[in-house]
């Protein structure tokens, strides 16, 4: 390893180091800052800007953004506390399943927060701890990235593999299923495992003793939902499966529309694009306030961070691609399951899976040698997707912290060592199991 690679290795993971020390957005800055650094400090050629992921997810926020405007997000909620509040006993299973329920539909695990204060309040009501729901439902709004039909991470690994003779409807069928069973058998094994009686909890029993635990809440109290609400998740719904069918017909494995007039990013900004108008016409929105919304906050958020550390990832690889190709067609050739583990530790620091996969899936594909007459291995790619969504692993991911922050019991904690917190080993167990069942699933179906 001569010195020129140690320096620029010590740009990489100093400025993501940085980042995540900031916090926020801030990663996003210090990923510019490392290009900066690379390209002017260290004579290396930038990668290239991410701007196609970055589209679609400023598409999707922007769609997302109206629904809630228009009291779309609200009114999902109220139907997911519908279930959570009928099924009390069931919170540990049924809390992973409504937020992975939501991500699914909505491309973004941001989603969550809006379940949280709902599942404390139900777990409390049932003396469970809520530790225990929250960190599967966080997990599982992560996960669900990698099955989403309008996530960016889909949308791209989808155009990735499409053309290696996978098609979009075997891609989704191979994600939701894999990912979905193992949300909800890492809840079984935390069910099984855990200490669920919130009354031997010590710190709960602190809490309570100074007052600081608030009871239970049985009923919603909250205000009556805006006109447009139905409306607007109505709207949305149905472009998410025109998203959905459109990709399926351009697929080229299907070769139903063989010469597609929009592409399936065009498709998916355009039609996003279209439904947020649909939303603002028929629920009549006041538009300044779009911009007030938390889902725009956190997606433009997303946006910055996708674009700072997943240009700094591309510019580092892209300068070593023949060895990473090397490296890689050695080690995953022989090990597939090491793809899976690179995968997680990479997006552990880089914290989007969209950037993740950008960062590395190419690279992989070239390694291996995989190309449209040549697919051996397009199945490892397919199986290891899902171990992406390690952002739980640092205690700083945006839903890690709401969970902790509103668990006013104080059973969801992060520990003295940073590492031992709530959500590390439902997190660790969720994408074991989706990563096992992508290599059972993957080659039975491709």
């Amino acid at each position: 390893m001569d010195v020129s690679l140690i320096l620029q290795l010590a740009v990489l993971l100093g400025a993501i180091f940085l980042g995540v020390r900031l916090g926020g957005m801030a990663i996003g800055y210090t990923g510019g800052l490392g290009v900066v650094v690379l390209a002017l400090g260290l004579g290396m050629k930038p990668g290239h800007i991410p701007s196609d992921v970055i589209l679609i997810i400023m598409a999707v926020i922007a769609a997302i953004s109206a629904m809630q405007l228009a009291g779309g997000l609200d009114f999902l909620v109220r139907v997911a506390e519908r279930i959570l509040r009928q099924n009390p006993k069931n919170i540990t299973f049924l809390a992973p399943a409504v937020t992975y329920g939501l991500t699914l539909l909505a491309g973004t695990g941001h989603t969550a927060y809006s379940m949280m204060p709902v599942i404390v309040e139900v777990a409390k009501g049932e003396n469970i701890k809520p530790s225990a729901p929250l960190s599967v439902a966080v997990v599982a709004s992560q996960v669900a990235i990698t099955a989403s039909p309008v996530s960016a991470a889909v949308v791209f690994m989808s155009g990735l593999l499409e053309p290696l003779g996978v098609s979009y409807p075997k891609l989704l069928l191979i994600w939701i299923s894999t990912t979905f069973a193992a949300c909800m058998l890492t809840a079984l094994c935390v069910n099984l495992f855990s200490d669920l009686d919130l009354s031997n909890d010590a710190e709960y029993q602190r809490r309570v003793k100074e007052g600081l635990v608030s009871p239970a809440i049985k009923e919603d109290t909250r205000v009556e939902l805006p006109v447009g609400a139905k409306k607007s998740v109505l709207i949305f719904t149905l472009g998410v499966l025109a998203v959905v069918i459109y990709a399926c017909l351009i697929s080229p494995a299907l070769g139903i529309v063989k010469e597609p007039v929009l592409p399936r990013d065009g498709a998916i900004i355009s039609f996003m694009m279209l439904i947020a108008a649909l939303i603002v016409l028929v629920c009549r929105l006041d538009t300044g306030k779009l911009m007030e919304m938390s889902t725009f906050k956190s997606g433009m958020a997303a946006c910055v961070c996708v674009l700072g550390v997943a240009w700094l990832g591309d510019t580092f690889v892209a300068g070593h691609i023949d060895a990473v190709k090397e490296t890689a067609s050695a080690l995953v050739g022989a090990y597939p399951w090491l793809l899976a583990v690179a995968l997680f530790f990479a997006s552990m620091l880089l914290y989007s899976q969209a950037a993740t996969a950008k960062a590395l899936m190419p690279a992989v594909v070239l390694a291996l040698g995989i190309t449209p007459t040549h697919t051996e291995g397009v199945e490892i790619l397919v199986a290891s997707f899902a171990a992406v969504s390690a952002l739980f692993v640092l205690p700083t991911y945006p839903t890690l912290l709401g969970a902790v922050q509103m668990d006013d019991t104080g059973s969801t904690r992060i520990g003295r060592f940073v590492f031992n917190h709530s959500f590390l080993i439902p997190g660790i167990v969720a994408i074991v199991l989706s990563v096992t069942l992508g290599f059972i699933v993957a080659p039975m179906l491709i």
